[in-house]
């Protein structure tokens, strides 16, 4: 749901806030097996990840993976740190390492930037993590919160295009002017003092008018990279209509493409992304998922 300081301008970069969803997840199955097999989607980058962490963990990858389901990758919902924090608990469990989510997230370099990931993969919910600092290893966790069951968030996908990634992202980072110091303190006071004693209190209105203004602010600070506030013209005016609607919450996840929004309740938020689909009907690789939050981290399953 986005960064409060991207240049580190008050001592520490990055921090960011994010929220941990049921409908769009990463699972998998390991079983032994004499040689490397991974299947399913995403699975070269699967495989990768799997040669990584069987090395760093010095442990055997006579392994046969299987991918159910994957995160689509590069547009904005944490795909890579997901899938290797999978597997990473996949094989700490096939093997009984004894490894917990951070030291797997350290091994697999996650949370260079943002700690979301990490953080909703070990409890869910409602995530703030702190950013970096001189002796980060991974971002900690400073709020955890449950969020309120009714609220549900309205993704908005362009599937023509992914966001900046990989060296483009890191080249994009360095080119961005320096974020204002005073834009960074008054977007820890919105979260802080408005935006999380908003979920404490089931008001979606004003944690939506705060989530936002902290997208607005960073998106206009990355418009120079991605091409305007938000990377695809398409979700853009998808996202200003669904405001028009009553959502709350308005912004985009990452570098996009992908939008997103709050709505209070299921019925309402289906009946919006309803009308929305028949709106923009027209822009054929737009698509609209309802989501609810997911207030647990990963499960791990031994059969």
């Amino acid at each position: 749901m986005g960064f409060i300081d991207l240049s580190g301008s008050l001592g520490r970069h990055f921090g960011s806030i994010g929220v941990a969803l049921n409908e769009i997840s990463t699972s998998l199955s390991v079983t032994g097996a004499e040689h490397l097999t991974v299947t399913g989607p995403a699975a070269p980058r699967a495989k990768k990840c799997v040669s990584k962490l069987c090395e760093a963990l010095h442990v055997s990858d006579q392994l046969n993976i299987t991918i159910e389901t994957a995160i689509p990758e590069h547009v904005g919902l944490g795909s890579g740190t997901q899938m290797s924090l999978a597997i990473g608990a996949a094989l700490n469990e096939f093997y009984g390492l004894g490894l917990t989510v951070r030291e797997i997230a350290a091994v697999t370099d996650r949370g260079l930037r943002s700690g979301i990931g990490i953080g909703v993969f070990e409890q869910g919910g409602l995530v703030v993590d702190g950013g970096r600092g001189e002796k980060t290893v991974t971002p900690p966790v400073l709020a955890h919160m449950d969020v309120p069951d009714d609220w549900r968030f309205i993704l908005v996908f362009d599937q023509r295009g992914q966001g900046l990634h990989g060296q483009q992202e890191i080249q994009a980072f360095k080119e961005l002017p320096p974020f204002p110091e005073n834009e960074a303190a008054r977007l820890c006071y919105l979260l802080l003092m408005q935006g999380l004693p908003a979920v404490a209190e089931n008001d979606i209105i004003k944690f939506g008018d705060v989530i936002t203004q902290l997208q607005r602010s960073v998106g206009e600070h990355f418009s120079s990279a991605q091409g305007g506030v938000f990377t695809s013209p398409e979700v853009a005016a998808a996202m200003q209509w669904l405001e028009q609607q009553g959502a709350v919450a308005i912004g985009q996840t990452s570098w996009g493409p992908t939008g997103f929004c709050a709505i209070d309740g299921l019925q309402l938020a289906e009946s919006i992304a309803d009308r929305a689909r028949q709106a923009f009907a027209h822009f054929d690789k737009l698509s609209f998922v309802v989501a609810s939050a997911r207030n647990s981290g990963g499960d791990v399953f031994v059969g």
